[in-house]
């Protein structure tokens, strides 16, 4: 099979951890691990990744080391974000198995320049603050800020949507040869068309936005989006909560009408798959790194399938009502 595994910018530094390269190290390693073993099995494998804590540091740096450099715009930060972290994914494997071939590729991605969106700043990067920290930052760095999912403040910026991923036809040869691609790296590098130009906006866009829409050009079999638990719940973290094995198109997009899918966790990543299942007839993964290839194999994890595979059903086997 193809397919496209999305890996979370705060996978690759954990709550506590300051973000040091050893410690990056580390957490890569068992992402690593699982695609080998998926390429090991014969699948071809394409990851992706986020990059909200890095590009927020870098951020930071462009606004504390002004008087002394010359700030770079958004755009290109999320470019060295890309190389950062393509390097730090290929030394990963590197480690583990110099002889297979890797390929990082510097992604741009088309987005529409009057999206709502740049309007509205909605995408958290960088480090967690208290509320009072969020909004002194706020006032005397220009930012935008927003609590995020109930762990603390964050600074928000624009994140339109994705409408094409300029050079997916490099992605598909790249796997045809056997190598394992990393692409679309912080959702990709967004531009817009001006006139015969292509030029960078200042934006970050979802990861798992982007990796749906590469996985639909590149017509992948599976889209699996990593988070930190193993599989999908239903009434999340209350004595009613009961985790998913299977969940049809059709009972994720009433799920994200019902708001049991919030926006701050679990939300874009349903968007997500429900659309990439749509758009290609595929069928989309949701689980934690260290049941990857369980996963995949049926064994674990929420896979979001057409209507004509449902019904929906809970762990344990039992059939959603």
């Amino acid at each position: 099979m193809r397919i496209v595994v999305a890996v979370g910018g705060n996978a690759l530094i954990r709550a506590g951890q300051e973000g040091t390269w050893p410690e990056q190290l580390c957490n890569v390693r068992e992402i690593a691990e699982a695609v080998l073993a998926l390429r090991a099995q014969g699948h071809e494998v394409v990851l992706t990744h986020g990059n909200g804590p890095q590009v927020g540091a870098l951020l930071l740096q462009n606004a504390l080391g002004e008087a002394e450099a010359a700030p770079l715009p958004l755009d290109a930060l999320i470019a060295m974000t890309q190389g950062q972290i393509g390097y730090l994914l290929e030394s990963a494997f590197a480690a583990l198995d110099p002889a297979v071939p890797t390929a990082v590729l510097l992604t741009r991605v088309l987005v529409d320049p009057s999206d709502p969106a740049f309007r509205r700043p909605t995408k958290p990067v960088g480090p967690f603050y208290d509320a009072d920290e969020a909004r002194r930052r706020a006032r005397t760095l220009g930012w935008d800020v927003a609590p995020d999912a109930g762990r603390g403040w964050r600074r928000v910026v624009p994140s339109p949507l994705p409408l094409k991923v300029l050079g997916e036809e490099h992605v598909a040869r790249l796997l045809e040869h056997g190598a394992v691609v990393i692409a679309c790296g912080g959702g990709g590098i967004p531009v817009a068309s001006e006139g015969a130009e292509v030029v960078g906006v200042a934006g970050v866009i979802d990861k798992d936005r982007c990796s749906a829409r590469l996985a639909i050009d590149i017509r992948a079999d599976v889209l699996v989006l990593l988070t930190g638990v193993r599989r999908v719940a239903l009434d999340y973290g209350t004595r009613w909560e009961r985790e998913l094995a299977r969940l049809t198109v059709s009972d994720a997009a009433r799920g994200l009408a019902d708001g049991d899918f919030p926006d701050g966790s679990m939300g874009p990543k349903m968007e997500s798959a429900g659309r990439f299942v749509e758009e290609s007839g595929g069928r989309a993964l949701v689980t934690a790194a260290d049941r990857l290839v369980a996963a995949v194999s049926g064994e674990d994890g929420t896979w979001i399938v057409p209507d004509a595979d449902g019904p929906s059903m809970v762990a344990d086997g039992a059939v959603r009502t």
